[in-house]
């Protein structure tokens, strides 16, 4: 075995150990909030006239369908929409923390995930909003396994739609000899939205965008994680970039307050999933 991979090996085991251990001590009580009581994951929710689709939220790597959406499932619940969330990505033996398996196959878990939220809410399409992963690995869904048909938009939130540098040290990976082969065995996730990675080369190949889906992206200026922040743009027909800062100059969210309490990204969402109602967003937003 390599000396890096003695090293991170354990390393990476002790990082997910840990972040079991430091997880808040409400996660498990979290659990009970996506029950019906808690107004989402609802089953027998039914879409109004008003709100016609439901929301199907996709969490990021390392998220999961209760704690990544604490903040923004409430607040499009109490707008009168269907709300629902999923976990996908889980390697055997880690709790709480998804998010981390191939992405191809994640792709699949959100499908017939939508089937059971269709199937459930008698709706015909649905209206996906992701973080961060949770963004990008609905793209999959829409090019190559039929999420077109089913699918009226795609809001991401940080997503990951061209890879991430991690502010440059995807770079240092070729001077690690073992170290990107450890990460595809153990966290395949992680890989596949590494710049220039197979699953993102294969994604973007053709075109950002299918026909029939509008696409919204918002991106935060002081994003951390997914670099260089641009990347999160799409190109295509029915896109819209939306960059935090050009609504708010003062709004400092980084990557992970962007999608879990920022309540001017939250109001913008709201405007991207009904863009007929939709009211300015400015720094007032966040009252909002």
């Amino acid at each position: 075995m390599l000396p890096w991979k003695r090293v991170l090996r354990p390393l990476t085991a002790l990082l997910l150990t840990t972040a079991v251990v430091l997880v808040p001590a409400t996660t498990t009580a979290h659990a009970a909030d996506a029950r019906p009581s808690a107004g989402w994951n609802d089953y027998s929710c039914k879409p109004s006239a008003a709100h016609p689709r439901p929301v199907v939220l996709v969490h990021g790597t390392f998220g999961n369908s209760v704690d990544n959406w604490l903040g923004l499932a409430p607040y499009l619940k109490n707008r009168g929409y269907c709300v629902f969330s999923l976990d996908y990505g889980q390697l055997p033996g880690v709790p709480f923390f998804h998010g981390l398996g191939p992405v191809d196959k994640s792709a699949g878990q959100l499908a017939a995930y939508v089937d059971k939220v269709l199937t459930a809410t008698g709706a015909a399409e649905t209206d996906i909003v992701g973080h961060s992963q949770g963004g990008m690995m609905p793209r999959y869904y829409l090019k190559f396994l039929g999420g077109a048909d089913e699918v009226n938009a795609l809001v991401g939130i940080a997503p990951s739609n061209h890879g991430t540098t991690l502010s440059g040290l995807t770079n240092l990976l070729p001077y690690f000899p073992g170290v990107e082969d450890l990460l595809t065995e153990e966290t395949p996730a992680l890989t596949d939205q590494v710049v220039g990675s197979d699953v993102l080369t294969k994604l973007n190949e053709g075109g950002d965008t299918v026909p029939g889906v509008r696409y919204t992206v918002l991106a935060t200026r002081y994003d951390e994680v997914v670099t260089p922040y641009r990347s999160q743009y799409l190109s295509g027909p029915g896109v819209r970039n939306v960059l935090l800062q050009d609504l708010c100059p003062l709004d400092v969210s980084e990557h992970l307050a962007i999608g879990l309490f920022d309540r001017i990204a939250f109001h913008e969402v709201a405007n991207a999933l009904d863009p007929a109602r939709a009211t300015p967003t400015t720094c007032a937003s966040v009252l909002g």
